[in-house]
């Protein structure tokens, strides 16, 4: 018997964790001198406030998750005799995957009959959800064998690209994910890049663009290059406060495909203060990421 677990890095709400009785692993952010828990410390988010305090100026910091947290969680489904499988977001793109580590260890000399499986979407954010709820559903399927089962995660995940644009960069400079240098020519004459995650589950820039109207348009048509079946699948585009933004993907990605089964998910806290607002982010089933 398994208990599947996910992160609230991979955009889950707890409207999914109800849906398909799912554990969820809450990611916390550094806000006004302490450490704030999404959907532990509140159960709905009011994202437009928290992009505006962006808005103003703030920049928020992220922390990992540590090894006595994530004993806590799993420890009662052991208890039951139930094994753990997580579905999570890239451990390219945190330390918190360390303390998952020491908590696994931890845990196996208590339960030595008892395992976690953890499935690496290499993605984060729409791209973590999207191969994400695929894995979840095939495993809910319930005939799969945990070897069939991983088989799955992988080719699923290795089919899962993700594309975004970012309009300020000091976010990313920050975070270290995009350079500063990158981030200061951005701000000084409107060069954006165009972002993806690769096969690796590492955030790179690809391309870079003059212009908000100029990315989109790029991003499109890299789906259009890459995309798979995509019809077959949900399209799961993700924003920062920016349904602008997500209009147009939509309207766009409408003129070259036609009728897509679309989910539209606002950035959880945690990763907004890594992107900041008026970000938006197209995820799709491609021939390759």
């Amino acid at each position: 018997m398994y208990k599947i677990f996910v992160d609230s890095d991979s955009d889950f709400t707890l409207e999914d964790v109800k849906k398909y009785d799912l554990g969820m692993i809450s990611m916390p952010y550094e806000w006004e001198g302490k450490n704030v828990y999404p959907y532990v410390d509140y159960e709905t988010i009011d994202f437009h406030a928290f992009y505006d305090k962006l808005r103003s100026g703030v920049v928020p910091s992220t922390s990992a998750v540590n090894p006595e947290e994530y004993v806590a969680l799993f420890e009662p489904y052991f208890k039951e005799g139930k094994d753990i499988l997580y579905v999570s977001f890239s451990h390219a793109l945190s330390s918190t995957f360390n303390s998952l580590r020491l908590a696994q260890e931890i845990l196996k000399e208590k339960y030595p009959d008892r395992f976690i499986e953890t499935f690496n979407t290499k993605g984060i954010t729409g791209c973590a959800y999207l191969a994400g709820i695929e894995i979840i559903e095939y495993i809910l399927e319930g005939n799969h064998s945990l070897e069939e089962i991983r088989k799955f995660a992988i080719e699923n995940t290795d089919h899962t690209a993700c594309y975004l644009y970012a309009d300020n960069l000091k976010f990313f400079a920050k975070s270290g994910r995009v350079s500063g240098f990158a981030a200061l020519m951005g701000g000084i004459i409107g060069i954006k890049p165009i972002i993806c995650l690769d096969k690796d589950g590492k955030m790179v820039t690809v391309e870079k663009a003059r212009g908000r109207q100029n990315a989109i348009a790029r991003i499109i048509q890299i789906v259009e290059d890459l995309e798979e079946n995509i019809a077959d699948h949900r399209v799961v585009i993700t924003h920062t406060d920016f349904p602008e933004g997500v209009e147009i993907v939509k309207q766009k990605l409408i003129e070259k495909f036609g009728k897509l089964n679309f989910e539209v998910r606002c950035v959880n806290p945690t990763n907004g203060c890594h992107s900041g607002p008026d970000c938006v982010s197209v995820s799709f089933h491609a021939k390759h990421r």
